[in-house]
């Protein structure tokens, strides 16, 4: 949902919905290509200024997942990430993990963290146990491991 307030434009609108359509972390360029499919000719430099105006108004997350582009997520929320770095497969990291991390800071070290965000990089277990098969970069990593390809 747009954040409250965030001044609604049919473009807004287009960028937020195929962020909805595609249902995961995407690059700018895979939304454009999702935006192009229904209306072709659609700006690029447009899809990028919805993006920075969806991202600041907090509807829409912009994530550094390593090295590569930009990705962008529907708000849900801080969560944070691991990603592995033979696949590009990329799991949430569960929020009592960072929470624990957090209260060591502030009891342990008197830090108080203000935000916390978090990428661990490394390889994933499907990954680890077949060192030669191909990679498809799509891939959603679930907390209980079980690896999810998408289109």
């Amino acid at each position: 949902m747009l954040a409250p307030g965030m001044r609604r434009t049919a473009q807004r609108t287009m960028v937020y919905d195929a962020i909805v359509r595609l249902g995961r972390h995407c690059t700018a360029e895979e939304i454009a290509a999702e935006l192009h499919k229904g209306k072709p000719g659609f700006p690029r430099s447009t899809v990028y200024r919805a993006l920075e105006a969806l991202t600041a108004s907090g509807s829409v997350y912009a994530t550094h997942l390593g090295d590569g582009p930009t990705h962008y997520e529907l708000a849900s929320g801080d969560h944070h990430h691991a990603v592995c770095q033979v696949c590009g497969g990329v799991m949430h990291i569960q929020e009592e993990l960072i929470t624990e991390l957090e209260s060591h800071l502030e009891q342990g070290h008197h830090f108080r963290p203000v935000r916390t965000e978090v990428l661990v990089v490394g390889v994933c277990d499907t990954c680890s146990r077949n060192p030669g098969r191909p990679v498809n970069r799509r891939r959603t990593i679930d907390p209980t491991h079980h690896v999810k390809e998408t289109a």
